[in-house]
């Protein structure tokens, strides 16, 4: 329950930070995409304070086993670039560019019933499941 309660919270903590920082706004997302046009620096200062953030996480991450609730941690080891991982940085910027949406800020707008959530929703877990058919993952 504890490990439930946690996870929550930390859901919460992330979807409020988003609905805070306007990163919810597919205008604004679309607006840093735009670099040729009316370029808006705002997501490039979130990532950044995100960047500042996880940084400190993850060096403490790296020096322990178990995690402040007692699970195990297990960080990625893979260090290559190859094709998936290529083309699936590929296919996920293309929705994001399209729809000025990623997964976080999706299922915000799902929880907020905003216009065009229910349809991003949907198209997320149908390329989701295809691509654990397509992988076998």
């Amino acid at each position: 329950m504890r490990m439930l309660l946690t996870s929550f919270g930390f859901g919460l903590l992330f979807g409020l930070g988003l609905l805070l920082s306007g990163m919810t706004d597919p205008a604004r997302v679309l607006g840093f995409l735009d670099v040729a046009g009316a370029w808006n620096p705002a997501l490039a200062l979130v990532m950044g304070g995100a960047v500042a953030v996880a940084l400190p996480a993850f060096t403490l991450a790296k020096r322990r086993q178990n995690s402040l609730l007692g699970q195990p941690i297990s960080l990625p080891t893979k260090r290559h670039i190859d094709v998936r991982l290529l083309g699936g940085a590929a296919i996920f910027g293309l929705g994001w560019g399209l729809s000025g949406i990623c997964p976080g800020p999706g299922l915000v707008l799902l929880g907020h019933a905003a216009p065009g959530a229910v349809v991003f929703t949907l198209a997320l877990l149908i390329g989701t499941r295809l691509a654990e058919r397509a992988t076998g993952a």
